[in-house]
């Protein structure tokens, strides 16, 4: 049995670090209980609606990670149920419906996403993954409307994103009003001691703190992480609108994409997406020379997904591009047919995350053919030979079969 760490300048680390926002019932009571050394089960719920991620999910898992090192039990909860219902934070519109197939395909990527931020390999407590399709899918309805008489319609009607739909005449559908139940039966069914989310989730992991006193009579913790958003825009990152730092690609890729990031996200990123203290944040930050502390930043984050010979190389990949004006040597290359589009190519080579991305790069024709010179305005543009720019930090070469 492993064994719980207590050190109160260690948990004080996390608590104090800035990465969250809030705990229900208080914070007090938290650290109170983290310092008890009873073993705690932790949950963070991931809901697989497309197959991309960028560091605000990745500050997510980083954060359970530092629980899990603590002693506790870490569970990465897969919504593969609740994922088909959707949940409409943030929408102003019901969310596209996913089949399983898809759902589980996305699953999959994430899987893999995620692998460099928490130690799966362990035999001293390893993160454990789960599914909500397990329990969600055997419910009967006598059950669900058991579940359904805990809530009002007027407490649903709260959600932010409810009341700008009823005010704009858009409509609501009940199985929106499903999902804070779905979400909320999840604490049920794995008897959990915390849930950790974004703050756009309190809604739903405060509907699963009722339900469980309801059911098990068991209080849990509320841990909500911050979204990590533009102090000066208030922009987020977003899978679904292909915006901000994204995993997976190559890490050359990643590099750009951070170096690209605006002067006011720097402390922002420093504080959720590196393992520094705040005290060497701090220092970084003082030095007063935004292009080294973006080059620090994104070394930094790059040695967590790639190590540290990786994050070197990324660097100077960047620096020959950017610093020289060159196409980087190791541009990935392919050959496609002539009546292939050009969103397929980029898509088929992770080049962009999706659709939404590929069509607001050519809203802002950010997309050029080096060779010819031109600027891609069509979203349907069919493939040319030559090396395309993509944004100031991606290239690709085409070659026609």
């Amino acid at each position: 049995m492993n064994k719980i760490i207590t050190d109160e300048v260690k948990i004080d680390e996390i608590l104090e670090r800035g990465t969250i926002i809030n705990i229900f019932p208080t914070k007090e009571e938290f650290k109170k209980k983290l310092l008890e050394g009873k073993k705690l089960r932790f949950y963070i719920g991931l809901d697989a609606t497309a197959p991309t991620l960028h560091l605000s999910h990745a500050k997510n898992i980083m954060i359970m990670e530092k629980f899990r090192k603590l002693g506790h039990e870490v569970v990465i909860l897969f919504g593969d149920f609740t994922a088909r219902i959707g949940d409409p934070t943030g929408e102003n519109s019901k969310r596209k419906e996913l089949n399983r197939k898809e759902v589980l395909s996305n699953v999959k990527k994430w899987k893999t996403l995620i692998k460099p931020l928490m130690d799966f390999k362990t035999l001293n407590n390893p993160p454990k993954i789960m599914y909500n399709h397990k329990w969600l899918s055997k419910l009967t309805l006598e059950e669900l409307i058991k579940l359904a008489n805990t809530f009002t319609v007027q407490q649903m009607i709260e959600r932010d994103m409810f009341e700008k739909r009823l005010n704009a005449g858009k409509p609501i559908y009940l199985s929106e009003f499903l999902y804070p139940l779905m979400q909320g039966y999840d604490s049920v069914a794995m008897n959990v001691d915390v849930e950790v989310c974004g703050t756009d989730q309190t809604f739903n992991a405060l509907a699963g703190r009722t339900l469980l006193k309801k059911i098990k009579g068991k209080d849990k913790f509320v841990v909500t992480l911050t979204l990590m958003e533009n102090p000066k825009t208030g922009e987020l990152m977003s899978k679904s609108k292909g915006t901000g730092v994204f995993l997976g690609g190559l890490s050359s890729d990643m590099f750009g994409q951070i170096m690209a990031q605006p002067d006011e996200m720097m402390e922002v990123l420093f504080i959720n997406n590196t393992l520094l203290s705040l005290n060497e944040i701090k220092e970084i930050l003082n030095s007063n020379n935004p292009k080294e502390i973006k080059l620090r930043l994104a070394k930094e984050i790059i040695k967590i997904f790639y190590g540290e010979k990786e994050a070197k190389s990324a660097q100077r990949k960047w620096e020959e591009t950017f610093s020289k004006k060159e196409i980087p040597k190791d541009a990935p290359t392919t050959e496609v047919s002539r009546e292939e589009l050009l969103i397929d190519t980029f898509l088929n080579n992770n080049i962009v995350s999706s659709k939404t991305e590929f069509r607001r790069l050519v809203e802002a024709q950010a997309i050029t053919n080096l060779n010819t010179k031109e600027k891609v305005k069509d979203p349907n543009f069919r493939v040319q030979s030559g090396v395309y720019r993509v944004g100031k930090k991606r290239f690709i070469k085409i070659k026609i079969k």
